[in-house]
């Protein structure tokens, strides 16, 4: 058997295995009883089946968002015949680059309090920023954990579907070819750590319409910076026009298109200025999640269960997670017209990402709630990961009775990660500058 270390830089609940690539499964000890036979359990035994005649043995297991949609008192509720099905939780090793950047670098790494009263970060160099956040600032830390976490470099989504449900069935998708580009802090093995020629460039993502066909063509790139306090910027390329024109700032609250999402839900679960936003640290929870899932290949809503487009069984397993639970908001000065008043994320401990959102509006009544179902992908020289991109995000709207369905990949089509992308993909100026965006129609 290989040998593991205990790595206190990822936290005292995390055993990191040193090959990548191997799992290590936390099961109940045999003859633990069930929440179903003592409500006060601290875990559920793999083998048991929730289903809403015994959901509210396991509600304490349940994000907020989750056990009001088993509750049924919303148009939008769990139907009778859902089943999760609960495995053992397994916990996938980081990769080995990514924890020994975060050894390396996480020591030199300081708070930077801003005038506004938000905070940033100096000395930032690849890895987990805060392996084992603790106050002052606990929450903050926790969410500059989520969005310094390990993503693969170069993530190509080549039909990325985004589906909307009405309260009364009706439904409409629209699809998008997308690929991610992490330009700076990379710890993908052979991979520079900054790419050469991107300047102060961080994360980019370009997205080209492929349906409706009145669309086709009409293509964006949005640029974050190593500087978290730079804003994120937008740039559209307009095929009638035949020209780029930069998106303003403002349009970040917009509904993209028909769906439930804006540009602050983006990048896999948020996309914010981190050093515009209040984060408070409410806890931690084990929470039940989809983090192993086998995605659906079939065209929604074929593939989910009705109405509401919930999981099916043969998506997989769920498992219970340690997650970090924080309320993250806009700070006073930058609250002012913002779409969200508040969004409760539960962070997973192990991967840095979360399971599950609620989300509020400037009243702090619910608005949203999102979950957020994960593929484990095998990345080339690295192995397992559970934050491969590849992923379902649900998001069910409370106020206005509809949700929406984002696949990545929609219907099973290609997804690549790393060096499965194809040559045309790994053209930097195409794919992560503004004047690359015109060469879609060529």
């Amino acid at each position: 058997m290989r040998k593991l270390k205990y790595l206190s830089a990822i936290g005292a609940a995390m055993l990191l295995s040193v090959g990548a690539g191997r799992a290590i499964a936390a099961e109940t000890p045999a003859g633990t009883a069930s929440p179903s036979a003592n409500p006060q359990a601290q875990s559920i035994a793999p083998g048991t089946e929730i289903s809403i005649r015994n959901w509210r043995h396991f509600k304490r297991f349940m994000p907020e968002g989750m056990v009001e949609l088993f509750r049924q008192r919303n148009l939008f509720k769990i139907s009778d015949d859902v089943k999760i099905d609960v495995g053992p939780t397994l916990i996938r090793p980081l990769p080995k680059n990514y924890v020994e950047a975060t050894e390396k670098y996480a020591s030199q790494i300081k708070l930077v309090e801003l005038p506004a009263g938000g905070l940033s970060l100096s000395g930032y160099q690849g890895g987990r920023p805060f392996p084992n956040p603790q106050e002052p600032h606990k929450g903050w830390k926790i969410l500059a954990n989520f969005w310094y976490r390990y993503l693969p470099h170069l993530i190509v989504d080549t039909y990325q579907t985004g589906c909307i449900q009405s309260g009364i069935g009706g439904t409409g998708c629209v699809a998008n070819e997308i690929v991610y580009r992490q330009l700076a802090f990379n710890t993908d093995p052979g991979i520079p750590a900054t790419t050469p020629g991107s300047e102060d460039k961080f994360y980019t993502r370009w997205s080209t319409k492929l349906e409706p066909e009145q669309e086709k063509y009409k293509t964006t790139l949005t640029i974050s910076y190593r500087d978290l306090a730079k804003p994120e910027e937008t740039f559209e390329f307009v095929p009638s026009m035949r020209r780029t024109v930069p998106v303003a700032a403002g349009s970040r609250c917009a509904q993209n298109g028909n769906l439930d999402t804006t540009e602050e839900d983006s990048r896999f679960g948020f996309a914010s200025n981190l050093t515009q936003l209040k984060v408070d640290y409410l806890g931690e929870r084990k929470v039940l999640a989809l983090v192993d899932s086998e995605l659906t290949k079939a065209r929604y809503p074929i593939g989910y269960d009705q109405p509401i487009g919930w999981p099916q069984q043969e998506w997989g397993k769920w498992q219970l997670r340690d997650v970090d639970v924080i309320a993250v908001s806009k700070l006073p000065a930058f609250a002012e017209g913002y779409c969200y008043g508040k969004r409760v994320m539960y962070i997973d401990k192990a991967f840095a990402a979360p399971v599950w959102e609620d989300v509020y509006d400037e009243d702090m009544r619910v608005w949203k709630y999102i979950g957020l179902f994960y593929k484990t992908l095998n990345v080339p020289g690295v192995g397992p990961v559970n934050t491969s991109g590849s992923q379902i995000t649900i998001f069910w709207d409370m106020q206005n009775q509809h949700s929406s369905v984002i696949s990545d990949p929609g219907e099973g089509r290609p997804f690549y990660v790393n060096e499965q992308a194809p040559k045309e993909f790994q053209d930097l100026h195409r794919f992560t500058t503004e004047a690359g965006l015109g060469e879609v129609i060529r």
